[in-house]
């Protein structure tokens, strides 16, 4: 089920969707401890409660984290929050 604006995960408060496919839903964020607008990557509930699928999820963040260039994203973190992981 999509978050919709104004729900908070964690430190992370929802503002709109950016998008959906694949195995994540992703949306503009505000992270409320830092005071900055971040991208969050969601994996749905279905999806979570696949290892397989969630297995597949940190390591798409791990390697991602290891890379550094303008034109790629950065990973700051890889969180569950109320048991999402995000």
């Amino acid at each position: 089920m999509p978050l919709v604006p104004g729900t908070k995960l964690g430190p992370y408060e929802i503002q709109s969707p950016l998008g959906a496919g694949g195995m994540r839903e992703v949306y503009r964020a505000t992270d409320t401890k830092l005071g900055r607008d971040i991208a969050l990557k969601v994996l749905p509930a279905e999806m979570a409660e696949d290892p397989e699928r969630l297995g597949r999820f940190r390591r798409e963040a791990k390697a991602l984290a290891q890379l550094g260039h303008p034109s790629i994203v950065t990973i700051d973190s890889v969180e569950e929050c109320e048991g999402v992981p995000a």
